[in-house]
């Protein structure tokens, strides 16, 4: 009698980490592409004399296009598979980053910085559900936790790489066209990547999937059943879903808006909160980097063993205090100052890979890229808004004020995890997609 083995059963093996790791190339890659355009800013400013509107605007720029990429790519991907789409993204990422090298207007640059926005919001939703539906009910905190670690590493690469070219004449051309040579090392790790089975088990190509669990994992693999239709994007919105949609959203705006500004305008703030100057503060940005990175390392390890739930709650109250402090205190001495960065950037670890790992986890697979996507999408409403009106704000209220928006920010988050924070700990996706918030 042939023997069959549970999905949720297989050990961790080496597909997985393949996965894992090319997987959370866009990640890495949308860290990377925000950080770097904060340093090349340095550079471009004077040369493309711009005034606090432009700089708005390629701050925002970005985010636009993640809005479309995000909610337009998830959708497809539900439709047409996850491997596709997942090798166009990042070449075109790679293209559009040597076009960018090229640019002489600030129009230019917006326009540059909208597409790469459009091409890396595609990749998100598309590579995250894969891996989530390569993970096990065990794996999944972790891997989606290395997909927000690798968000933090490419972000701390992209502060190297801008710190070593910082002094270089013309460096901003090299920093913008950098980010294709990762590129190119990602495409080639995702080539050899299979279509997740989960999705091909949607599309009633279940023979397909059987054959590739064969090859992969050498013996005959089940999965739990789905309830859910095929996919319709409208499902999103239904009763069901939409408590679960905005809760993701919320809780991502809320932990992005202050952690975009930081990363995006990194170096004019820490100039402004007087810890040190051009590439000295960059190189100041690299040590906040190390810690939202660090930040993720233990919560990995916490949402299996504390929960989902208390985590974030935990989490969203020590950014908020964190941020608080730094506004209420007038003339913060330089100590000051990095505890209490550090302090909000480890702390954001928790809420980081939540972003990614709820929306895996409440929608089922006909529909989790999609949700994704659309979580995505609505958080960077608010996002676009507040990187756009960031230097006009902090140019006529100060640092102090820009630093209570951000705690405010924080505040509301941790109000909405109290009222609608699922546990989803221990649990596959067949059930926690199964959850209702209301």
């Amino acid at each position: 009698m042939e023997q069959y083995k549970k999905f949720d059963d297989i050990s961790f093996s080496p597909i997985h980490r393949k996965i894992m790791l090319w997987g959370s190339g866009g990640p890495f890659l949308d860290g990377y592409v925000l950080v770097i355009i904060g340093i090349s800013l340095e550079q471009l400013t004077p040369v493309l004399k711009l005034d606090a509107n432009w700089i708005g605007l390629i701050g925002a720029a970005t985010l636009v296009g993640l809005f479309i990429g995000t909610a337009l790519f998830g959708y497809i991907a539900d439709l047409v598979g996850r491997r596709l789409m997942f090798l166009i993204d990042i070449l075109a990422i790679g293209v559009i980053s040597v076009a960018t090298m090229f640019i002489s207007s600030p129009l230019e640059l917006v326009l540059m910085r909208f597409l790469i926005g459009i091409v890396i919001g595609a990749d998100y939703p598309i590579a995250t559900s894969m891996i989530a539906e390569f993970s096990s009910t065990k794996q999944r905190a972790f891997t989606m936790g290395f997909i927000a670690a690798m968000w933090y590493i490419g972000a701390t690469a992209a502060d190297l790489v801008g710190y070593l070219l910082y002094d270089m004449e013309n460096g901003w051309r090299w920093m913008l066209g950098s980010a294709a040579i990762p590129c190119i090392i990602i495409l080639l790790g995702r080539f050899e990547l299979p279509e997740s089975p989960r999705w091909l088990i949607r599309k009633g190509r279940v023979k397909e999937c059987q054959e590739l669990m064969f090859k992969l994992f050498g013996e005959q693999v089940v999965f739990e059943e789905e309830r859910e239709p095929e996919t319709r994007y409208r499902q999103i919105f239904t009763r069901r879903h939409f408590t679960s949609l905005l809760f993701v959203a919320i809780i991502w705006t809320c932990q992005v808006i202050p952690m975009f500004a930081i990363y995006t305008f990194g170096p004019q703030i820490i100039t402004q909160l007087g810890l040190s100057e051009g590439k000295d503060a960059v190189l100041g940005n690299v040590i906040i980097s190390l810690f939202f990175m660090l930040g993720c390392l233990p919560a990995m390890y916490w949402l299996n063993s504390i929960g989902r739930r208390p985590l974030l709650i935990g989490s969203f109250t020590m950014m908020s205090i964190a941020l608080a402090l730094l506004g209420f205190v007038s003339e913060p001495g330089i100590l000051f100052i990095i505890i209490a960065f550090a302090t909000y950037a480890f702390f954001s670890g928790g809420p980081g890979i939540l972003q990614w790992l709820y929306p895996n986890e409440l929608f089922p697979t006909a529909i989790r890229a999609s949700a994704v996507g659309a979580a995505m999408s609505l958080s960077r409403i608010g996002t676009m808004i507040s990187i756009y009106g960031l230097p006009l704000f902090m140019q006529q209220y100060g640092i102090s004020a820009t630093m209570l928006v951000g705690a405010g920010v924080s505040l509301f988050g941790l109000l909405v995890s109290v009222v609608l924070a699922p546990e989803t700990r221990g649990m596959s996706l067949e059930q926690t997609s199964q959850m209702k918030l209301y």
